[in-house]
């Protein structure tokens, strides 16, 4: 650092050499330091030097459902510092990464009849579990004498990341698709599912007609359905019923596809079951999780699948998953997402996104009385104001400060996924700062031109 960068404030230093999430390389890219973080709020310090403390209704995109500074997460994580923090895991394993395997098996959607989910790989982050999950699909394919399935199935409005062949299976029109002409791969997409909040059996039969028609017509190409179960996330914040998730197991069955699950967001609780695939009581072939594994402390992603899947790859031509991070199997990440799960496991997770999701209904109700609210939505631990019209996301999120709430708004959207163990007076703070900073800025009409955010997508 030069004398001359000593003398600028953080923000400042910032803004001249990191470039941040969906954003464009701006002097004018509206940043907080944060100064401290404690169960769930956040200490913000602006670039004029004024302090905010806010609660974060975003849970950090999603991960900290327990909240900042945990006693049981600081308390696994330097355990395992005063172990070791990393070593490889081609041909080295250790406890932490053993002990999470037989967790994630052991809480993984279940039927009976069903083959259960038992093999677990490792990733670094949701969208290398999803690519992890492709690759799978098409290896397993190609062992079963099916080379020519390479496609995948997906739904409109999904989004599973942002590496290639994640973005490959977002949605073809409101993903990145367009930016990367060539090199985003081709696959097969069928109409999004009814709302879950309107459906009709009528109207989720003629989907799911819809849906055979198309898994049918393509079958010879394709290597696997891969969804969202019933809440696409970046995508808009979209439930859909639940009774789609058996049609989907139910095609892929017939055509002989493998069904993928993207529970990244949805996973550990967030829509009032512990995956979304159990509202329905549905396995599937293979499963991804991220996120909230290790309670928002570390990035570590896992790709459950099969036991059939599994052998099927392992005894194929390459004899292997070809796939391989530097820090699969951190042993420091794995210590954390250990406690997390058990956090999980042994608390009232169910009890509290029931209260969350009382408490959000009741208090983000008010914003249907905006004209410039289209919708407002929950389910689980999630709540969503829609507008007609694209949020002025740099002064919603300014006002929604002032009022001591962090959103992240995007698109349409204005939305919460709070931590678990927000109190109901902080849920009354996030539902009336929420609808507050929407009825500021978007019932008097935009109150100055917003920052560009690209995709708006969540990590």
């Amino acid at each position: 650092m030069t004398p001359e960068t000593a003398q600028l404030g953080l923000i400042q230093r910032d803004r001249a050499r990191l470039w941040h999430p969906y954003a464009p390389v701006s002097p004018d890219l509206p940043l907080w330091e944060v100064e401290g973080a404690q169960d769930v709020r956040l200490r913000l310090r602006g670039e004029d030097g004024t302090h905010h403390e806010v609660v974060d209704a975003m849970s950090s995109w999603w991960s900290a459902i327990h909240g900042y500074r945990h006693p049981v997460l600081d308390a696994a994580a330097m355990r395992q510092l005063g172990t070791f923090s990393h070593v490889m895991f081609g041909g080295l394993t250790h406890a932490p990464a053993v002990e999470l395997a037989e967790r994630l098996v052991d809480l993984a959607p279940s039927a009976p009849g069903r083959p259960g989910l038992e093999r677990v790989f490792l990733a670094d982050s949701g969208s290398v579990s999803v690519e992890v999950a492709l690759k799978l699909a098409v290896q397993f394919q190609t062992a079963c004498g099916n080379p020519r399935r390479q496609r995948f199935l997906s739904i409109r409005g999904g989004y599973h990341g942002d590496t290639f062949a994640a973005m490959g299976v977002c949605d073809p029109v409101d993903g990145m698709h367009s930016a990367f002409p060539g090199l985003v791969a081709g696959n097969v997409f069928a109409p999004r599912p009814p709302a879950a909040a309107s459906a009709t059996p009528e109207t989720v039969r003629a989907w799911a007609s819809g849906f055979e028609n198309i898994a049918a017509e393509h079958a010879g190409e394709l290597a696997a359905v891969i969804v969202e179960p019933v809440l696409q996330g970046a995508g808009g914040m979209y439930a859909y019923p639940v009774e789609c998730l058996t049609v989907l197991r139910q095609v892929a069955d017939r055509h002989g596809l493998l069904l993928i699950f993207d529970e990244i967001a949805t996973g550990f609780g967030r829509t009032g079951e512990l995956f979304a695939a159990d509202h329905a009581g549905v396995v599937p072939d293979i499963l991804c999780v991220g996120k909230a594994l290790t309670g928002g402390y570390l990035t570590l992603a896992a790709v459950l699948c099969t036991a059939e899947v599994a052998a099927t790859v392992s005894t194929g031509r390459a004899g292997a998953l070809l796939h391989g991070p530097t820090f699969m199997g951190n042993p420091l990440a794995c210590a954390v997402a250990n406690a997390s799960l058990g956090i999980i496991a042994n608390g009232g997770w169910r009890t509290d996104v029931a209260r969350i999701n009382a408490r959000l209904a009741f208090g983000l109700a008010p914003a249907w009385e905006l004209d410039c609210v289209r919708d407002v939505r929950t389910i689980g631990a999630v709540g969503v104001i829609e507008l007609h019209d694209d949020v002025d996301v740099t002064a919603v999120t300014a006002a929604a400060i002032r009022h001591g709430v962090w959103v992240r708004p995007f698109r349409n959207l204005i939305y919460t996924m709070p931590p678990y163990i927000s109190t109901a007076a902080e849920l009354v703070q996030i539902t009336a700062g929420m609808t507050a900073a929407v009825a500021e800025v978007h019932e008097r009409g935009p109150a100055q031109k917003p920052v560009p955010t690209g995709w708006g997508g969540a990590g």
